[in-house]
């Protein structure tokens, strides 16, 4: 293979990520890259105005996925958030590179941070997951749902009502956006979506040649902590309609024994967000560990939320 192509949506971060993709393919495999742009079923329906595009967060991987089987593209690559929990067996799925900052930014009109956002203030956001956290926090304040990629939303605080927005931190970092984060907030705070952060990317299963090339850039701590993060996802059957929090972190705790390396935390709602359950637990297997969160979060109601 002397150059590989690389399937994206055309939204400036989604065209940002890949490119960081093929920068570090074409430094590993010394290859050429081209980019293959396409327009998703999400993108379109959001452009027209919808909260939650039909059909979740496949409506935004179809389309790639589309062109890796019809051999327009050999792989594809997402934000790992974006990705249903689960997939057909004709592809295969890993991270790619570095984590970026996981956590959840703020961005407010006067600065400042969520502790001092005025009283009964507007905060923008898209996320149901963000929404029912922040609701937790603050009760006080005034959730308005948010749409588009992050330069609209960014023009939206200052075009609209809005004190404030929250957006994911990796992507203002992407896009050389970091000086318009007032907050960066605890992940313990505010909890991640799975594989909030991270990078995917996506291949034909039988292609030997590009799993082969992608493995060179897989880090494997990344790929045990968004595997915890990915079943407890999965084994609840929870998809973008649903207020859901994972995030799997190195437990760096030396008073834990030796088989508990990695940290879960998972918390699932009700869409109004009365309801949340919360549950923390560590472990070594990735798998297991994912597991263990959902059976618990189960036990506790999590069934009866929807």
């Amino acid at each position: 293979m002397d150059k590989i192509r690389i399937a994206t949506r055309r939204s400036p971060l989604a065209l940002q990520q890949a490119n960081l993709v093929a920068d570090q393919l074409q430094a590993l495999g010394q290859l050429a890259t081209e980019l293959v742009p396409l327009n998703t079923r999400g993108d379109r329906q959001r452009t027209q105005g919808a909260d939650v595009p039909v059909g979740g967060k496949g409506s935004f991987t179809e389309a790639l996925e589309d062109a890796l089987l019809e051999g327009r593209a050999d792989l594809a690559v997402h934000s790992m958030k974006d990705m249903p929990a689960t997939l057909s067996d004709r592809f295969a799925i890993s991270t790619f590179g570095q984590r970026a900052d996981a956590r959840d930014a703020l961005v407010a009109k006067q600065g400042g941070t969520l502790a001092t956002l005025p009283e009964a203030a507007r905060v923008g956001t898209s996320s149901l997951r963000r929404g029912v956290l922040l609701a937790q926090l603050r009760r006080d304040l005034r959730i308005v749902p948010l749409r588009g990629n992050v330069g609209t939303r960014l023009r939206r605080l200052q075009e609209e009502k809005l004190d404030a927005v929250l957006l994911a931190c990796a992507g203002l970092d992407r896009l050389g956006l970091s000086a318009r984060i007032d907050q960066r907030i605890d992940a313990d705070t505010l909890v991640p979506a799975p594989g909030q952060g991270a990078l995917a990317v996506e291949y034909v299963a039988e292609r030997e040649d590009v799993q082969t090339l992608v493995a060179a850039g897989v880090d494997a701590e990344l790929e045990r902590q968004v595997a915890a993060e990915r079943e407890v996802l999965r084994r609840l059957g929870a998809d973008c309609a649903t207020p859901f929090a994972a995030h799997c972190t190195p437990a760096n705790d030396p008073s834990k024994p030796a088989d508990s390396s990695l940290r879960l935390v998972a918390i699932a709602a009700d869409a109004t967000g009365q309801q949340l359950l919360r549950v923390e637990l560590s472990g070594n297997d990735p798998l297991a560990l994912g597991a263990e969160a959902a059976t618990r979060l189960t036990a506790l109601g999590c069934q009866q939320l929807r």
